[in-house]
């Protein structure tokens, strides 16, 4: 029950992510236009490649070391303290040398990396990872909440031109940081002052250097695209591109939710050696992924193209094919979410995860080489699928030995028709009715409605899940 109620927080937070998109991305989107959310996804994009290199790997290291020695309150205190010391160094050399490119080689939108800056401090004091490896997720997920809630304000009080780019990217440096620092506080109660001479963070080095390498190269070929498209075609292109890709990865979000719930599930499971149990989550974890990543996936391609002039505003038109194209990741990164995150990484097969995300990341290059040529923003989009089913079926490889994938895909069939279904009874409604937030609801509700009919009369094995989960709940009443 403890995993079940952590994914339900995750998912609530990741609902309220889903939720505040649709009161700031229209409002910035219109106040700033399609050239300043461009320079935004550019300046940023390069930052995060400083921030991932002073995070070093720590916090899905960090997370997965604290869930090994959860039940030790001196060990994990100890390991606490030498890996927010090797955080703190790794990220101060990070932010100097970001400084140090942006002062000496930029020029043109040197104002906005400096500001972006922000965000590289605020990784410095990030210990949600301790919280994740307790799986203690109901504090991070509150205190989640309300700096996000905070930050939307305060977007309405201090963007209100063209000329605010400026204020946007430090409010959202500064939310970050600032919630960063609040939950230092709760760490009086969960963990012991150690000596510092036995911190020794070093030794945590080599193993985060390890999960740095499928870090940075996952992010590779989620910022690189970006980047490729900003040099290739123009930053109205990439501005229609951020915003189609930030609507399908904020839904996204709620898929892969149960990847931080089952990671350091896994990895306490994996520390007192019970294999059969860890088997059986991921096949049970897989189902659930795929019953919720279809129509998601299909109810994105089916609502795209009204949805993104409607939402975004009309500079955007384009914004709603690249969301059709784009969409397969959500199942793609489902998966791999699954087969990676929930297993490869907490049963430290780091070698298999990085050689695949690695492969991925090479592709996402290649790919994106020639389709942004001949393409543009619709190139990069399709780059993007085209990688994460590489990582994606890399994965399912390397678990052969170890996972039945028979097992894992046998009840496939039975989304897809009931998702195939769902979308073309959807995509006809959308194109004949004007889209407003009631016809949208209306859409999603009556795809809802579909799919849940065909996993019904199907069969599927989320319904004897759901039926499980029920009894479980009114036994413990």
């Amino acid at each position: 029950m403890k995993v079940i109620k952590n994914y339900l927080y995750n998912v609530v937070y990741q609902i309220l992510l889903l939720l505040l998109p649709l009161i700031t991305v229209p409002y910035i989107s219109r106040v700033l236009g399609p050239e300043l959310v461009g320079i935004n996804s550019y300046t940023n994009s390069w930052m995060t490649f400083f921030m991932l290199v002073g995070q070093t790997g720590i916090a899905l290291y960090g997370n997965r070391e604290i869930a090994y020695h959860r039940e030790n309150i001196k060990d994990r205190s100890r390991i606490f303290w030498g890996i927010e010391l090797l955080q703190s160094m790794t990220i101060l050399l990070s932010l100097a040398a970001y400084l140090i490119v942006v002062l000496l080689f930029s020029t043109t939108f040197q104002r906005y990396f400096l500001l972006q800056s922000l965000w590289i401090i605020a990784a410095g004091v990030d210990v949600s990872w301790y919280f994740m490896g307790m799986e203690n997720f109901q504090r991070i997920v509150f205190r989640n909440m309300l700096v996000k809630l905070a930050s939307v304000a305060l977007i309405f009080l201090i963007v209100k031109g063209h000329n605010d780019l400026g204020k946007y990217i430090a409010l959202m440096g500064l939310s970050n940081l600032v919630g960063n620092l609040t939950l230092w506080p709760y760490l009086r109660k969960e963990i012991k002052w150690v000596p510092v001479k036995l911190w020794r963070p070093f030794q945590h080095f080599y193993p985060a250097l390890l999960l740095f390498i499928p870090t940075i190269t996952t992010q590779i070929y989620q910022v690189v695209n970006r980047l490729m498209l900003g040099r290739m075609s123009t930053q109205n292109q990439l501005g229609q591109f951020q915003n189609a890709d930030q609507i399908v990865k904020v839904v996204l979000a709620v898929v892969t939710a149960s990847g931080q719930v089952m990671l350091p599930h896994i990895a306490n499971k994996f520390s007192n050696g019970d294999v059969k149990g860890i088997r059986e989550s991921l096949y049970n974890s897989f189902d659930f992924i795929t019953a919720l990543a279809v129509p998601v996936m299909f109810g994105i391609m089916a609502i795209a193209k009204p949805f993104a002039p409607w939402f975004l505003g009309s500079q955007f038109d384009d914004a709603g094919t690249l969301m059709m194209i784009e969409a397969p990741i959500i199942l793609f990164i489902g998966w791999s979410n699954v087969t990676g995150t929930q297993y490869l990484m907490p049963i430290n097969r780091t070698k298999e995860f990085t050689i695949s995300v690695t492969l991925g990341a090479v592709v996402n290059i290649i790919a994106n080489l020639f389709l942004i040529a001949f393409w543009g923003a619709n190139g990069a989009a399709l780059a993007t699928v085209i990688s994460e089913l590489t990582v994606t079926v890399a994965q399912l490889f390397y678990i052969r030995g170890t996972i039945r994938r028979r097992q894992l895909f046998k009840s496939t069939w039975k989304y897809l028709l009931s998702g195939m279904l769902m979308f073309i009874i959807v995509y006809r409604l959308a194109s004949v009715i004007q889209m407003t937030v009631a016809n949208l609801i209306l859409e999603v509700a009556l795809g809802a409605a579909v799919y849940a009919l065909g996993v019904f009369l199907l069969h599927a094995p989320i319904i004897q899940q759901a039926f499980t989960l029920i009894n479980s709940r009114n036994k413990g009443k």
